[in-house]
């Protein structure tokens, strides 16, 4: 089956994409294109997959490179492709040949680009990354490589939707200590205590905050399972694991 790759036109014209499931060498609750080695997939179908991707990328298997992801605000700087995956949720490279990739199953998926000046981001924003400032970081590295914001566009790619995350009391006051303005990315659950909590609105907020154009692809991980893993469609199913989907851009 063909890789099926979500394209923007905002990152033009670096070669990026945003991967769904479909194309790829793994099989059973990991059918498609699971990327993450992270998971107890089989480690010959993942690197297939990856291959496959880089391919789609034209860069070898070795300049596809990722990170240890842990909902935090770090991001890397690389001048070189490396394959030791340092602890971070963002890469950031002003040099050509170089493909950034980023794991997600309903976080975030957050592609960056400077056509101006050459630079490229990727960042993972889950609502832990997101809150600690993971987007702002990814701008201010992509900066500190000559890039300038007011150039910059990021993209969002396919992600939990709002009518699919609900989330306790808890969660709504985390936000709400945080900046009270948060309260209109939450509606009304179906119980009082529950409430539908819209991550992509959160996060075009924080990036148009820090003066950068931004979009989401307007596709929702959890709704479509044909298309994208999903973390929390995984729970509600019982699944004993989930696929990774990858998003990722090269100069």
């Amino acid at each position: 089956m063909t890789l099926e790759i979500i394209t923007s036109d905002s990152l033009s014209p670096f070669r990026h994409g945003f991967f769904t499931r479909r194309g790829g060498a793994s099989s059973g609750i990991f059918e498609g294109l699971n990327c993450g080695f992270g998971s107890s997939d089989q480690t010959d179908a993942v690197a297939t997959n990856r291959a496959r991707v880089a391919d789609a990328m034209q860069v070898d298997l070795d300049h596809l490179v990722s990170v240890h992801q842990y909902h935090s605000a770090e991001v890397v700087a690389l001048t070189e492709a490396r394959q030791d995956r340092p602890k971070a949720d963002a890469m950031v490279t002003a040099t050509p040949g170089i493909a950034l990739g980023i794991l997600t199953a309903d976080c975030q998926p957050v592609l960056f680009a400077d056509p101006e000046n050459g630079v490229v981001g990727a960042a993972h924003a889950g609502w832990g990354g997101a809150v600690g400032g993971v987007l702002e970081a990814t701008v201010d590295a992509m900066e500190a490589l000559g890039a300038d914001r007011d150039h910059i566009r990021a993209v969002i790619g396919p992600s939990i939707s709002q009518a699919s995350y609900e989330v306790g009391q808890e969660y709504l006051e985390r936000f709400l200590d945080d900046d009270p303005d948060n309260a209109r990315f939450f509606a009304q659950g179906v119980a009082a205590d529950k409430y539908q909590f819209d991550l992509p609105g959160y996060g075009l907020a924080r990036l148009r905050a820090a003066g950068v154009q931004a979009d989401w692809t307007r596709h929702c991980t959890y709704a479509d399972p044909r298309r994208f893993y999903s973390y929390r469609r995984s729970v509600h199913d019982k699944d004993p694991d989930y696929g990774r989907l990858i998003a990722t851009i090269r100069l």
